[in-house]
């Protein structure tokens, strides 16, 4: 493909300038500088089993159905994606983290018709099934953790055993989840290389995951890999507060679903996490 010549094509102005960015699981990112016009993003496969178009429909629905700051969808198909540029950097001052708790608890507000959403997403470059489920518990347990558990266990991953073991604790969830008031819209994939600050502010979140889920999901897995801290989790519980237990246990076990999708990536030390999360809850 040429690069150029298909951004050209796709968005009707001359390209003068084309550099790479960091980022990207399926393809390679550039920033793109045109004539007598913004920046704009460009996205290119690397594999054909790439599916940019369903990150373009995810971004599309989140501008489409709530207020979170998303970059426009310039062009889409499955090799090929074309961002409106987000200026800002992947690091938060307190007024930022604030500012992301906002826009989170906003997100949190639109209610689905029930847990998943009308078509399959992806996070990390990884399928994200999303059958209409009336259960958040057996959604969960089923389509987030076992259903990543064995794409781990098909990439030879992540061991038998521990497959087993999560296989039975995922028969007893509902011994530590309860059913959330509502589906809420997330992000699903809110973490610090998909969100970006500007002078304090959010300016942008970036490869969304979305369906609709218990919004706790998503606060569980902002403190995973250090993303947001207190000022966060502060402003977001004055909309939304937590129920009882979240920081106890419901936050650990929410997480273990990123930690699968790091085994099916990278395998590794994201066994262990998984192994001491089950361990911690006698599995």
């Amino acid at each position: 493909m040429n690069l150029q010549r298909e951004i050209e094509k796709a968005i009707h102005f001359s390209v003068t300038q084309i550099e790479p960015l960091s980022g990207g699981c399926v393809g390679q990112v550039y920033r793109v500088s045109v004539r007598n016009g913004p920046d704009v993003v460009a996205k290119l496969a690397l594999e054909e089993s790439a599916m940019l178009d369903r990150e373009g429909y995810m971004l599309t629905f989140l501008s489409n159905n709530s207020d979170l700051p998303v970059p426009e969808v310039l062009y889409c198909s499955k090799k090929l994606l074309l961002l409106s540029f987000i200026p800002g950097e992947s690091r938060f001052s307190k007024q930022a983290e604030e500012h992301a708790a906002e826009l989170l608890a906003a997100l949190h507000m639109n209610r689905g018709p029930a847990f998943g959403l009308d078509q399959d997403t992806l996070i990390g470059g990884l399928q994200q099934p999303n059958p209409w489920t009336t259960s958040w518990v057996e959604f969960f347990g089923r389509n987030r953790l076992m259903f990543m558990a064995t794409e781990g266990m098909r990439m030879q991953r992540l061991p038998r055993t521990i497959y087993d073991r999560i296989e039975l604790f995922c028969e007893q969830l509902d011994s530590w989840l309860e059913e959330p008031d509502y589906p809420a819209l997330i992000h699903g994939d809110a973490w610090t290389a998909n969100i970006l600050a500007d002078n304090g502010r959010i300016s942008g979140f970036i490869d969304p995951a979305i369906y609709y889920a218990d919004p706790e999901i998503e606060l569980a897995f902002t403190t995973l890999f250090g993303t947001f801290g207190d000022a966060f989790l502060g402003r977001y519980q004055e909309t939304m507060p937590l129920k009882p237990g979240f920081f106890e246990e419901r936050c650990d076990i929410y997480n273990l679903y990123p930690l699968l999708v790091h085994v099916r990536l990278f395998g590794g030390s994201y066994v262990q996490s998984v192994d001491a999360t089950l361990r911690r809850f006698g599995f």
